[in-house]
């Protein structure tokens, strides 16, 4: 039987990361049995969309391999001196969020990683069902990054209109790229500039606003909550996804327990109406917390 084309592209990415890596084919295995068929034939679309941007399969797969090895020397460091390796934007700025080779490869693969971790399917499924489904006001995102959050607004959240800043001249880009591309339909309503949230004149309100993965990048996490708080519809919604114990390169603002991330919450006027919390993979909550292994969640606040 021929292959359909969608497990026959996925196929090709998976063999190109695994000739890189060849400890994550196992791992890659067991990911592909948990995707579900319309996440498949999204992953295939998004290679294709790659490919046709210029991408190959085997820079995809260096890609994938750049969040891994990265990940893991942060890893390293953060079991031996107990912090992240960076606490201030500047120390990061010129090499990830404003190196266009870098920030493109590293877009791409945490895109890839929304496919193929468990904790970050997770994250973005629930994302999908945070979404209304009848026709509300509008949608704000900050730091769409690879853009697949907002293009899922845009599809499944039925706003009057969508409004994505990033402080990354290449997210931005990378997002027009994913929505004008074709590739997932043709979209309108919504527009992504290139803006810092904080200095920003943005007109409240919003119905939703999403920071996906944000608030661990900067210096003052609270001040983005409240920031959002002011932008934020009375009856509407903050989504907020971030990690705990979670070392990477730009990760800069260190939560070392969920009861921290509820009272930052609360300081900044926002209460919890939701949440998705994952431990490292294999332990409980409790055991993650006691050996500082890296934890996900995924909240829904209420003003």
């Amino acid at each position: 039987m021929t292959p359909s084309p969608a497990v026959s592209q996925v196929s090709a990415l998976c063999e190109a990361i695994a000739a890189q890596n060849p400890m994550q084919q196992n791992f890659l295995v067991r990911s592909r049995e948990a995707i579900e068929p319309a996440e498949l034939l999204a992953l295939e679309r998004y290679i294709d969309h790659c490919i046709r941007s210029g991408v190959t399969l085997d820079e995809l797969a260096a890609s994938y391999e750049l969040i891994v090895s990265d990940t893991l020397r942060e890893q390293l460091h953060f079991k031996r001196h107990g912090r992240y390796r960076y606490s201030r934007y500047d120390e990061v700025a010129a090499s990830v969020y404003l190196s266009p080779a870098y920030m493109q490869r590293y877009m791409h693969g945490l895109a890839l990683t929304s496919f193929l971790w468990p904790n970050h399917v997770a994250m973005r499924r629930y994302f999908a069902k945070q979404l209304p489904t009848a026709k509300t006001g509008r949608y704000l995102e900050i730091g769409p990054g690879h853009g697949f959050y907002f293009m899922t607004a845009l599809k499944q959240g039925v706003f009057s209109s969508c409004h994505g800043v990033d402080i990354s001249p290449t997210s931005v880009a990378l997002t027009r790229e994913l929505l004008s591309g074709g590739t997932f339909g043709d979209f309108t309503g919504f527009t992504v500039e290139e803006r810092d949230f904080l200095a920003s004149e943005l007109s409240a309100p919003y119905s939703m606003i999403t920071m996906g993965e944000v608030l661990e990048h900067v210096e003052d996490p609270l001040r983005f909550l409240q920031r959002a708080r002011e932008l934020c519809d009375p009856a509407g919604s903050v989504f907020i996804t971030s990690c705990i114990n979670s070392p990477a390169l730009d990760h800069i603002y260190l939560f070392r327990s969920m009861s921290e991330v509820h009272e930052l919450c609360a300081k900044a006027g926002l209460s919890v109406s939701d949440e998705l919390i994952l431990p490292y993979a294999g332990t409980t909550l409790e055991e993650s917390a006691q050996s500082k292994l890296p934890v996900n969640f995924a909240m829904v606040l209420a003003r």
